[in-house]
């Protein structure tokens, strides 16, 4: 276990703690990297603990947060290290985010038999995750849930309708677990997305360009995008970028030649800023079966971009408050996520600037700190 960037704290100095696997570049990564800087910014001492010290996000780690590599390949052989870390350390609190991670640290505490406070984050579906477990150690993961959340001295989900179903799934009374917003807005944002982009797609000139983001997965529902796009394609002339990687690459490249769509649609992976092509997109598309509060759906609406989502469960209807800040249409629709993706080409930029403020890093931060220290 190694301290790979700053200096230990000053003696009596209580220190808080966020742990993740790794930092290889998801909305749930992003957001805690954001929760560090708020917590740094105002004044903490904070730890940031990683499974393995790896991914295309760790050149966005505060240069003020302490990392603490657990140099291990998965979550389960960890467990040991993570319990000495709290033995050794004793942070006054450790905010965990992702099933797997809230189980290890529960885990880690029960055996390290540590005072210190553990809060546990829930940042999507988590019924539709476990029925799509596959594995035996996937399975075990969502067992473990009921028996472990109520040792949490926090049990915190991103959206409303994240929260009511990690209740009725854990057993947890109801209004037990708590909704935080994740952090997302702050004047950084705003400045990545003023950047230059180089995508010959984004330059003066083009046709309106279509933007998504995400894991390329069954979850982010691509594949229902891409028929929408074809139905688009049949009246007005567009293009779709699809930011994000993962492992249904070649099904998706597959159904864009089925589609006849390879003049059409760029999948670029990742992409170190999704801003600058946020702001210069024609609108940005949200085409996920399940979410829990889906982060790019509101940096969009800070970079100005029309956006279109399904009305999936849960977090868009809590974004665009029922439709007033972007076009809701049902999942697993296409023909009705084509008539939104029209309207939102159709509709004003920078209506939504307001309501992406509203989620913002520092209010978010002081959320998470009013939890992690109180008595």
């Amino acid at each position: 276990m190694l301290d790979k960037t700053s200096s230990m704290p000053a003696a009596g100095s209580p220190r808080l703690a966020v742990l993740l696997h790794d930092l290889r570049g998801g909305g749930a990564e992003r957001v805690s990297l954001n929760l560090v800087r708020g917590m740094v910014e105002a004044g903490r001492e904070v730890d940031l603990v990683l499974v393995r010290a790896q991914g295309k996000y760790l050149d966005l780690i505060p240069p003020q947060a302490r990392v603490i590599d657990l140099d291990k390949s998965n979550v389960f052989k960890a467990i040991p290290a993570l319990a000495r870390y709290l033995r050794r350390e004793r942070p006054k609190a450790v905010l965990s985010g992702l099933t797997h991670m809230n189980v290890a640290v529960l885990i880690a505490k029960l055996m390290a038999r540590a005072r210190t406070r553990i809060a546990v984050t829930e940042h999507n579906q988590i019924s539709l995750k476990a029925a799509k477990a596959g594995g035996l150690r996937g399975r075990l993961i969502y067992r473990l849930v009921p028996a472990l959340y109520p040792f949490a001295d926090d049990v915190i989900a991103v959206s409303n309708g994240v929260a009511a179903d990690v209740e009725k799934f854990s057993g947890l009374k109801p209004g037990t677990v708590r909704c935080v917003y994740n952090p997302v807005y702050d004047q950084s944002l705003s400045d990545a997305a003023a950047k230059p982009v180089d995508h010959p797609w984004l330059q003066p000139g083009q046709p309106p360009v279509l933007l998504a983001a995400g894991r390329l997965h069954e979850q982010k529902g691509f594949d229902i995008l891409l028929r929408a796009l074809r139905i688009v394609l049949r009246t007005t002339p567009c293009r779709l970028i699809v930011m994000g990687e993962g492992e249904l690459r070649p099904q998706l490249e597959a159904l864009v030649a089925e589609l006849d769509l390879s003049e059409h649609v760029s999948l670029i992976g990742f992409v170190e800023n999704p801003y600058a092509m946020m702001s210069r997109a024609g609108a940005f598309v949200l085409s996920s079966r399940w979410e829990g509060l889906p982060t790019v759906l509101i940096e969009a609406l800070a970079c100005g971009a029309p956006v279109v989502s399904t009305d999936c469960p849960s977090g868009p209807d809590e974004i665009l408050e029922g439709g007033r800040y972007g076009v809701l249409v049902p999942v697993e629709n296409p023909k009705a996520l084509a008539a939104g993706i029209v309207q939102a080409l159709n509709a004003k930029r920078g209506g939504g600037l307001a309501r992406a403020q509203e989620f913002s890093v520092t209010a978010s931060s002081n959320a998470y700190l009013a939890l992690l220290e109180r008595a």
